[in-house]
């Protein structure tokens, strides 16, 4: 296969980056309500109206802990996917593959992981 020409692919580590700082302020959104007293009253309120009961302060560690994870699990993910992608890193087009097949949950992902799955994006980024 001849020389691939990734000049189309400028964009693409940019929508990754804007996932990046998506996930950077829903963090920090998050962290907000979580420190905030009326927050967590908040948060102890959904719990209950839930179904949940017994120790609402355990619980509301727990919830708050695998909010945390997976919004910095996401902001690391994308962030990696960027810099990977700007790099032309074989690991890039990894995490974005990940990246993307995470979103294609919500149907936001479907079409930027068919472009990465194509066997130009891949030879792009040294994958074969």
């Amino acid at each position: 296969m001849g020389a691939v020409d990734a000049s189309r692919l400028r964009w693409l580590p940019f929508l990754f980056a804007a996932g990046a700082i998506f996930w950077l302020v829903e963090l920090a959104q998050f962290a907000a309500v979580a420190i905030a007293p009326s927050g967590r009253d908040q948060l102890t309120q959904s719990l209950t109206q839930a179904g949940f009961n017994g120790d609402m302060s355990t619980l509301l560690v727990a919830d708050i802990a695998i909010v945390l994870f997976i919004e910095i699990s996401a902001a690391a993910l994308h962030a990696t996917a960027y810099f990977g992608l700007r790099a032309r890193r074989p690991w890039g087009w990894i995490a974005a593959v990940v990246v993307s097949a995470g979103w294609s949950f919500v149907l936001l992902g479907i079409p930027i992981l068919v472009l990465l799955l194509r066997r130009t994006t891949r030879h792009a980024y040294g994958i074969s």
